[in-house]
């Protein structure tokens, strides 16, 4: 009798143990399990507004680059693909999408700049020339740089060419929270194209994979990843703001507003780093970021920014899966609102928003990595 009450116990003990488990790991599984892609009419918008299909067969859709005209590059990152989607016609709708590259480590980050597509493949980067001349044929890869860190823990990246002219390359921590191994860890960087090291411009960021410079000022905005296992509602997400070469934003010693790390604080004061421009949502993973510099949509937006949060992985209650938006004025953002969503319901997601882009005519795509789809955001006034 003890002996079977023993082993009662011990059967109870991990049902609860799995029980709290699938709590945890709700959020994952919601991203990661199969589900059927969101009907448009499930995603709300703000009146006015109205969203389409740009593209949708693009398997692991992320960042995304204006190419030349009809054309928009695309990474991945377990897909270890480039893709190239082709709007021959003019409708606002892909004819074709072609593979430029394949076989990469996470080539989730790309930039087109002078008829060259540049990827970021964890520790290299890669430039494709003239890479529009024959998508059906595309170049042969030039390495442009090999110095950047070949862990795979926050190891993809986002990257962009800033206003002088330099590729901005960010570099996450290779962990969940500790003190940086290396000196280009956590840490944005960026890279002369006609050579030499890579330049640290900011310090203390988790794992930045979205970011752009304010078309007024030149200066860098860019999205954070809080850290994770501090709970569902800590810390936030960050959106942050550098003002200057070497600032320091807080990572693994505060986080948010003031959150002392409890594991590797080091006893250090929360005040001695830049605070966020605006706390995120707690593990939204806000990633694409871009401001808004087009005319179609209304004043409201202009100058603002967008942001596709790809959602929760280890959050009780998933949050995230939506496109948001930031006001800036006069250098300080002064709100955040749900801007698309519809692709969270209850505890299953149709898809994963992850970059946003603003096109030439004012339009804006938004990539979704789950579904292996391109949107296309317009707006058409009340009527």
């Amino acid at each position: 009798m003890t002996r079977s009450r023993t082993l009662l116990a011990v059967l109870l003990v991990s049902l609860a143990a799995l029980v709290v488990v699938g709590c945890l790991y709700r959020g994952y599984f919601t991203g990661m399990l199969p589900s059927a892609a969101a009907e448009l009419n499930e995603i709300t918008l703000p009146s006015g507004f109205r969203i389409a299909v740009y593209a949708g067969d693009v398997p692991g859709a992320r960042q995304m680059a204006v190419g030349p005209a009809g054309v928009v590059f695309v990474g991945s990152r377990a897909e270890g693909k480039v893709y190239a989607v082709v709007d021959r016609d003019g409708d606002n709708r892909a004819d074709q999408v072609h593979v430029v590259a394949s076989g990469l480590n996470a080539p989730s980050g790309i930039a087109f700049r002078d008829g060259a597509l540049y990827v970021a493949a964890v520790n290299r980067i890669l430039r494709y020339r003239d890479v529009a001349r024959d998508l059906a044929r595309p170049p042969r890869p030039e390495v442009v740089s090999d110095a950047y860190p070949s862990d795979a823990h926050h190891g993809w990246k986002f990257i962009a060419f800033g206003p002088d002219g330099k590729l901005y390359v960010p570099v996450g921590a290779p962990c969940n929270v500790c003190v940086p191994p290396g000196p280009l860890h956590a840490t944005i960087t960026r890279l002369d194209l006609a050579g030499g090291r890579p330049e640290v411009v900011a310090r203390g960021v988790r794992n930045s994979v979205g970011f752009d410079f304010d078309p007024a000022t030149g200066e860098l905005w860019f999205t954070d990843n809080g850290r994770d296992w501090l709970g569902d509602d800590q810390p936030p997400d960050e959106l942050n703001h550098l003002t200057k070469v070497g600032e320091h934003f807080g990572f693994p010693f505060c986080h948010g507003n003031g959150i002392r790390d409890p594991e590797q604080n080091a006893g250090r004061s929360c005040g001695e780093f830049t605070a966020p421009a605006r706390e995120l949502g707690p593990h939204v993973a806000a990633i694409g970021m871009r401001f808004y510099a087009g005319r179609m949509f209304p004043e409201k937006y202009r100058g603002g920014i967008f942001i596709a949060e790809h959602g929760s992985w280890n959050r009780s209650t998933p949050v995230g899966y939506r496109v948001s938006f930031v006001k800036i004025e006069n250098g300080r953002a002064t709100s955040y609102e749900a801007f698309a969503s519809g692709w969270l319901k209850g505890s299953s997601a149709s898809g994963r928003p992850a970059d946003v882009l603003v096109m030439p005519d004012g339009a804006l795509l938004v990539s979704d990595d789950k579904a292996g789809r391109i949107y296309r955001i317009t707006y058409a006034g009340n009527g």
